[in-house]
């Protein structure tokens, strides 16, 4: 007769005891690109790029913003069950804002809130979205804790949307799949060519993100299939872009001749983002055999414009 397997006990831990306080200590973990990534999945978001953190809405401080694509997104976060104050500034942050996406965390949700926000979703535009996430800690005996987002509200249909299904789709697309490739690539020769330099993990979009130590700016490096051209570009987003791109640009000539090559200045008026940029004409990613020559160019200027642009950023006010 052979042996009973022993089986270990699962258990859930209270968030408190691992994050102390919301603001101090789980906004800022959240905030990590690589749990955001872990969030935006969960919810099958595109992505969420945090843009900043206690950011301020009057005289309120919304926990985390975050874009997708040129959509705001606000985060709202509890380390206990939901409250009304909670939901009320939820509504506030999210009209003082603009956001097209609301997602409130906390640790358990009452059904009157639930019921709250499935009857925003049913009763507002496709483009606002709501969603209530419960966030989980569970351990067996000693082990490492194990962390789970629970989401308990999402618009109607939302997992079988137009834009999910087209994230799907470019994903399983031989030009998905060949842009994951490069972008796989270009990460590997950057670990250890540029180790400095730590991209936002790979999708398969036409952009790979790379942080600059401050909120609300990235050095992105794009791949134009249509335009055949590579580039890394300053990219600015939130509320101030378009005043921090203004401020740079009054510094254009002494910024080009430190990095002793000229940039494109885009503000991009119709958008609520600018952006800076250096371009690598006709790029063709289909190309396999070049890439050693565009990974070696998108590597030199990673490292040259977070040298130069790194310190103008964070002296910006």
């Amino acid at each position: 007769m052979s042996a009973k397997p022993h089986l270990g006990k699962l258990e859930r831990v209270p968030l408190r005891e691992v994050w102390k306080h919301e603001a101090g200590d789980f906004t800022p973990w959240l905030a990590e690109p690589d749990n955001l990534n872990t969030l935006a999945d969960e919810l099958g978001i595109s992505e969420l790029v945090l843009i900043n953190t206690e950011y301020c809405v009057g005289d309120f401080k919304l926990d985390i913003l975050c874009a997708d694509g040129d959509d705001q997104v606000i985060i709202e976060n509890q380390l206990e069950k939901s409250d009304h104050t909670h939901l009320g500034q939820l509504i506030t942050y999210a009209a003082g804002i603009g956001a097209k996406k609301v997602i409130w965390i906390a640790e358990s949700f009452r059904p009157e809130h639930t019921t709250a926000l499935q009857f925003i979703n049913d009763n507002t535009t496709e483009a606002l979205n709501f969603f209530a996430v419960e966030v989980e800690l569970w351990k067996i005996g000693a082990s490492p804790l194990a962390l789970k987002f629970n989401v308990v509200v999402k618009p109607n249909e939302w997992a079988r949307s137009g834009r999910d299904q087209a994230r799907l789709a470019q994903a399983k697309s031989p030009a998905g799949q060949l842009l994951q490739k490069f972008w796989l690539t270009l990460i590997d020769h950057l670990a250890v060519k540029a180790p400095q330099i730590r991209p936002h993990k790979p999708r398969p979009h036409a952009w790979l993100i790379n942080s600059i130590g401050r909120a609300g700016f990235f050095l992105n490096v794009v791949a134009s299939a249509r335009e055949q051209r590579l580039s890394v570009d300053l990219w600015m987003s939130g509320a101030d872009a378009k005043q921090h791109f203004k401020n740079l640009l009054t510094q254009k000539t002494e910024i080009e001749a430190a990095l002793g090559f000229d940039l494109e200045w885009q503000e991009l008026p119709d958008s609520k983002a600018s952006r800076i940029t250096s371009w690598y004409p006709e790029a063709s990613l289909e190309d396999e055999e070049r890439w050693p020559e565009y990974i070696d160019w998108i590597t030199n200027r990673l490292l040259k414009m977070d040298t130069v642009l790194r310190p103008f950023v964070n002296d910006l006010r």
